[in-house]
């Protein structure tokens, strides 16, 4: 099993990424989510020319942001800058689109859009539709090497649904998993290996990247502490996040919420219900998600929900975690570093070393 940082991206992301490349983490994801972080085409550049070995992905880029021709064409721009270290990491949007109010697009858009893409990079014409018209495009000048087309980079898609993971077989790409327990994450693989076996690919041509946010405890401390709810008290929101959404914007809520959570999370929904302005409350509701815990919801942010939410344990337990997450078949683990907790990478290097 190979490793891998996210994070919420800032325009200096390369001092992580450089960081990351020194401990021997394989991947760099960057966070496309433009109502919260950094554009990650920029900060991916500038990682791309402070780095020499590790790879550099959108974890995962949002198609509805830029039309497909402008993805192409960053993605090689990028690898001019990184050949063959660029890894095209795209979902149907969660963060990103939530935090402007909107739910994921429709896999059809999604479908025809990396179409689009990835004929471009294959320096072919393609037809798409541009502003209600029907339009042949390609890109036109890529001999003259402003650009990289040739050099080799790897398609990564974010699917949850039977729909996407049928999607990903066909094409062969990726599969990026975000997840909080072992056992869903084992079982949301299963089936994502049944469909890649539908689709006749190979079985050990799966590349499965499990995305997870935590926390590594020392001996004793709780999962509530300062440090704790700094590092994975983010994730433990999304939850939050999820619940206010369904009542608040009309969103689906497809993360069940434990029982054991119940409490905290109509605690926080009551809350969210004051949220102004009234006709847009996600601008409140999604202010720091997956990267920072806000004040007014920290009393909902419970040891539970965190303990439930992420991957937050001692050493000991998360190398267990990981260890069941590598048998099952996963071949990344990718754990996010939220802002201002960038020690962390230290802490987690140490539970990468342990599979060396």
């Amino acid at each position: 099993m190979e490793f891998g940082i996210a994070m919420a991206t800032d325009a200096e992301s390369w001092q992580l990424a450089q960081r990351a490349e020194e401990l021997g983490f394989r991947s760099a994801w960057f966070y496309d989510t433009q109502m919260l972080s950094a554009d990650c085409f920029v900060a991916m550049g500038a990682a791309a020319v402070k780095t020499s070995r590790i790879r550099l992905g959108t974890g995962v880029l949002i198609p509805s942001n830029r039309i497909a021709a402008v993805t192409a064409n960053a993605f090689a721009s990028l690898n001019k800058l990184a050949p063959g270290r660029v890894d095209m990491g795209l979902g149907t949007g969660f963060t990103g689109r939530r935090a402007m109010g909107l739910g994921a697009m429709r896999l059809k858009d999604f479908e025809e859009y990396v179409r689009v893409m990835l004929a471009l990079l294959a320096e072919e014409t393609v037809e798409t539709e541009i502003e209600g018209q029907r339009r042949k495009i390609r890109l036109l000048n890529p001999g003259l090497g402003l650009i990289d087309t040739r050099t080799p980079m790897r398609l990564h898609l974010a699917a949850a649904g039977p729909r996407a993971r049928a999607l990903t077989a066909r094409l062969g790409a990726g599969w990026i998993n975000f997840f909080s327990d072992v056992p869903a994450a084992v079982a949301m693989l299963g089936e994502m290996q049944q469909s890649w076996a539908a689709a006749g690919q190979a079985a050990g041509d799966l590349q499965a990247t499990a995305f997870v946010l935590g926390c590594v405890l020392e001996e004793g401390e709780p999962a509530d502490s300062d440090r704790a709810v700094a590092q994975a008290g983010p994730r433990a929101a999304v939850l939050l996040h999820r619940a206010a959404d369904e009542v608040l914007s009309g969103l689906p809520n497809i993360t069940p919420v434990p029982e054991s959570c119940r409490a905290a999370v109509e605690g926080y929904v009551a809350l969210a219900r004051t949220f102004e302005p009234k006709d847009a409350p996600w601008l409140h509701n999604h202010r720091g998600h997956l990267m920072f815990v806000k004040p007014e919801e920290r009393p909902f942010v419970t040891a539970e929900m965190i303990r439930t939410s992420s991957f937050t344990a001692t050493e000991a337990e998360l190398r267990r975690r990981v260890g069941d997450l590598r048998d099952a078949g996963y071949t990344e683990f990718t754990v996010q570093i939220v802002p201002g907790q960038e020690a962390a990478i230290e802490d987690w290097a140490r539970i990468m070393r342990a599979f060396r």
